[in-house]
Order: structure tokens, then sequence, then C-alpha cells
């Protein structure tokens, strides 16, 4: 048998759907001279039968079964290493792909110099909506070639163990494995192999395909998704210690802090944006996992953080899991506190009294945020839901309260917009915010959706409303948080000839803002959107042009 250059293993679970995407991927690949291995964690769905007549339709297909699940990524890809006949080795999960030239690139980056593995540019594509982005895009931007992980730690961040090709040889001299038993052994492995690693090379080219589905049923969901478990936060946590030790152990404690920085803004903050969602007793199991490990963390990976990050893990450590749900909201989004106290020095910290200890003086000082001088238009403002009352037919009435604890806004009544844009064209409520105490303004909005002109075909989507705010000419609009324990609200509503039923619910994910779902319904469903679809495409909307330019 000639001697493939490059074994791809095809890790498998209970996925005989997807598992003939994933191997035709690799029979396209413009370098042929591969072998194939399907390593099935003893699958108890039409996997076997799937796998059998993919290996029968190609002599590089071969395929492994397991004895019995093991419960994991790491055993399926252990016992293919064992059997793998190539110099390079590569993994690949059933549900993903890999890019045509994947193992031409990869294999060259190996043949133009010796080093330990080679690593490209991993595509993630959005099962649901189809959206392409590049996973870690600045740390894979150039090609070059490092002499070990010290030369670029924020490659720590990069610790997807199937972006990568790896020397047979280089597994083989350190023993080095998939963790079995444990979940995120992709983490302690590419940790490892970045550490032990004497050379690697990145190139910029897409080396594997990343089907993500993040709304995907809890039963079938991937590990990263099953976030909502408790046992999920202890596997993250405990896998980071794994990798803290082997740091110390090979002599490399140096990169501390830029992985417990990797930890903080990744892997924390993760969860981070979930916590508003989670119950009493789901936070106290949290922190209860979470904190002694943040205590041994580098103090320098903290300051690294956005301050909005820091306030929401030293609320966690302090114990205020009612504060850490009030923070963890205003996550990514240019979102005000609820209360500022400043000391007798000026310095603003979060929340209604001054901190008591050093690390929480350090942590809480809210003055990098500039939320007294900052533009306008960038200004920290929260714009809250307090009650929300359906009215006939598709309205609502809304009482808004908006917190300004950076005092931007003048002593008195306040005119403020209601802002929402199905289809193209904007709808604006103008209604009054009133003073109910310095830095708080409370108004009520009536927001009937019937008002809102939408296309002829109807409009299917997802808006969010902002609340507009106006001050000597200058603009600001901010999101608007609905209370998370809104049930959803439905309603038919004709408008424009076009039918649809509207819901409004929470977002359910990330701030929490107030959601309207438009779904196109009857006639308009059927009929006006399928002929819209068909006339409104590039070369009918061409032809129309040259028509109406001619008889001009």
């Amino acid at each position: 048998m000639t001697t493939p250059d490059v074994t791809v293993t095809v890790i498998v679970y209970n996925d005989a759907a997807r598992l003939p995407r994933a191997v035709a991927s690799l029979r396209a690949q413009t370098h042929q001279n591969i072998e194939i291995v399907i390593s099935d964690d003893h699958s108890t769905d039409d996997t076997p039968e799937v796998a059998r007549r993919l290996a029968a339709e190609d002599s590089r297909v071969r395929y492994l079964r397991l004895p019995e699940n093991s419960g994991g990524c790491s055993a399926p890809r252990n016992r293919a290493i064992d059997i793998a006949r190539a110099p390079y080795l590569m993994f690949l999960d059933s549900d993903d792909e890999l890019p045509p030239r994947a193992v031409e690139l990869l294999l060259a980056a190996h043949r133009e110099r010796e080093v330990d593995f080679t690593m490209g540019a991993v595509r993630r594509v959005r099962v649901d909506n189809g959206r392409r982005t590049t996973w870690m895009a600045h740390l894979v931007r150039e090609r070059r070639t490092l002499d070990g992980i010290a030369a670029d730690p924020r490659l720590l961040f990069e610790h997807l163990s199937t972006s990568k090709m790896y020397a047979r040889a280089f597994l083989d001299r350190h023993h080095l494995r998939f963790p079995e038993g444990i979940h995120y052994e992709d983490q302690l492995f590419s940790a490892q192999a970045y550490g032990l690693a004497r050379a690697f090379t990145i190139i910029p080219d897409p080396v594997y395909t990343w089907y993500i589905e993040p709304y995907a049923a809890e039963s079938s969901a991937s590990i990263s998704n099953q976030r909502h478990k408790i046992s999920n936060v202890a596997d993250r946590v405990h896998v980071q210690r794994l990798i803290d030790a082997f740091l110390g152990e090979s002599g490399q404690a140096g990169l501390r802090e830029d992985k417990d920085f990797k930890f903080l803004k990744h892997d924390f903050r993760m969860y981070a944006g979930d916590l508003p969602y989670r119950d009493d007793a789901w936070l106290a199991e949290f922190a209860e996992i979470m904190n002694p490990y943040l205590d041994t963390l580098a103090e320098g990976a903290y300051a690294r953080l956005p301050r909005p990050e820091r306030v929401v893990l030293e609320l966690l450590r302090e114990g205020d899991l009612a504060g850490v749900r009030l923070a963890a909201r205003g996550l990514g989004q240019p979102v005000a506190p609820r209360e500022v106290t400043a000391d007798a020095d000026g310095t603003p910290y979060w929340g209604n009294s001054v901190p008591t200890t050093e690390r929480a003086r350090r942590e809480l000082d809210l003055t990098d945020l500039e939320l007294e001088t900052r533009p306008f238009s960038t200004a920290f403002f929260r714009h809250e839901i307090t009650d929300l009352r359906p009215g006939p037919g598709a309205a609502l009435t809304l009482t808004v309260r908006t917190y300004d604890p950076g005092l931007r806004l003048p002593v008195g009544p306040q005119r403020a917009g209601l802002l929402l844009s199905p289809g193209r064209r904007r709808l604006t409520v103008p209604f009054r915010l009133d003073p109910v105490r310095p830095g708080v303004f409370e108004g009520r909005v009536r927001l009937d959706l019937t008002r809102a002109r939408l296309p002829l075909q109807g409009f299917e989507g997802v808006r969010h409303p902002q609340v507009r705010l106006q001050q000597q000419g200058l603009a600001h609009s901010g999101l608007l948080l609905a209370p998370l324990a809104l049930p959803a609200l439905t309603a038919r509503l004709e408008s424009g000839g076009a039918a649809h039923r509207i819901t409004v619910e929470p977002e359910g994910r990330n701030p929490g803002r107030l959601q309207i779902r438009w779904q196109p319904v009857g006639v308009t469903a059927r009929v006006l959107r399928p002929v819209v679809r068909r006339i409104d495409r590039p070369r009918v909307r061409n032809a129309f042009r040259l028509v109406t330019s001619a008889l001009k």
C-alpha cells in the first residue's frame, strides 16, 4: 500500500446525516494522497452503515468503531492516531468540513520549513442565517513562522485542534495525546502543543469550515453551547487548572498572565452574557465553582479587561448576585449602571456605596468610562421598561425609566423618541421623560405597530426599538432593556394590505432588549413574497432601469 502523506481523522457519534458531507470534503481535497479514518464513538444510529458504505466507495477511507461510547472527542481521536499511517495528522468533526485546498496548503507549509505543526484560518458559518466570519481573524491574518508560543502569546485564544496539521513525530516525541474523560480537551491539548512546539507556521488561508448552531436544542447542542449546565462550568475550570499545572511543570509560568487573560476574556465572558437569565441557585453554584479559581489569576490579567467586565467579575467575587445580573446586562454595549457613588475625592464607583476594600475600589472604579465628559453621542445611559401593557390591536403602552449617572441631561423634562425600523422606513414615536430624582427620568409612550410602514410584500425579521435623546443639536440612540420575565405577546396585524403575526418579547440573550418579530402570514406569505422575490433580482432590476431610462 502507498504510504499516505496525511491522515485526516473524522470523529463521529450519532451523526449519520452529516458524516457523508464531512467525508466528501476530504475526498474533494486537491491533495489526493491522504488517508481518511472515520473514528466512530460507538454510535447507536445509522452511522455504522453509512461509514461502511463510505469506506467501500473509496479505498482511502477506513472505518474504526470504538467498543463503547467514551462520551467525548478525545478517545476516538486517540484511537485513530494509534492506527494512522501518515507522517502528518489532522482532525475533523463530522458536522464540519475542510475547504478543498486545506490539506495541500498546510502540507506545503510543513515542506517549506520543518516545524512541529502548521495552522490556518477557520471559517465559521452560522447554520441559522448563513453568516460567515473568520475565527480569531487577527491572529491568522499574515503568514509567519514562530519559534514557540512566547513569540505571540495571543495565540492561546486560538485553541482549536482542528485548525492544525501536526507532525506525527512531534506528537510521539512528547507522548502528546488528547486527554480522555474530560470536556474542553482541545484547550488542554492545544496549550500543550503550543508550549512544546519548537516552531510552528501560520498561514492566512482557510483550512477549516466550522458550522455553528447557536440555537440548537439543548439535547443536541455542542459542549460549548451547554453553558446552562453547572457541570459545564466545572469542566471548563478543571481544564484551566490542568493547563496551569502544565505551564508550571514545563517551565512556562511566564505565560500565566496571558493565559489568565484569555480565560477571563474568552471562557468567563461566554458565561457572563447569560448571567442575567440564571436563577439564584444556579448563580450561587456558579460562584462557588468560579470564585476559588478567579482568586488564583494574575492581577495583570484583570487590568487588561474592559471596565464593565471587571465590574461583573468583582461583583461575583463579592457574592453580590443581584449586582451581577444588573451589571452583566450591559456587557458589550454602552449601557450605564443604575447608580454611581463618588468618594470624597470625586472618584466614581459602581453601585450605591463606596467600596471598602482595596481590590473592590480598584475594580469598581468607573473613572475610565468618562461618564461626565465623553461625547454625548457615545454617552452612557440606561433605558429600562418598567411596565408594558398591550392595548387594543397591535398597540403597546410602555413605561420607560432612563438612568443618567453622568448627569448629562439638564434638569427638567426631556424630549425623547422611540425608534423602530421594520423594512426600510423608520417609525419615530415622540414622548416625554420626566425627572424622578437627579439622574433618573421616567416616561410613558404608546407604540402602535400598525403605524410602521411595511413594504408591499411584507417584512420578515426581528427589530429592537431604541430610545433617542437630543441635546444641543447632538443625538444619542440607546438600546431598550425589557423585563426578562415578560411573557411573549402575539397579535395579528394588517398594515398596507400586508398581514403579519407579531411577537413582542425579551431578547432572550445578551442584554435582553425588547424584541419585536414580524412573520408574514396568509396571502402575504403565500403569494406576495414569492412574487416579489422573483421580480427583485439583479437582472430584472437592471432591465427595469434600462427601460425607464430609454423612456425618458
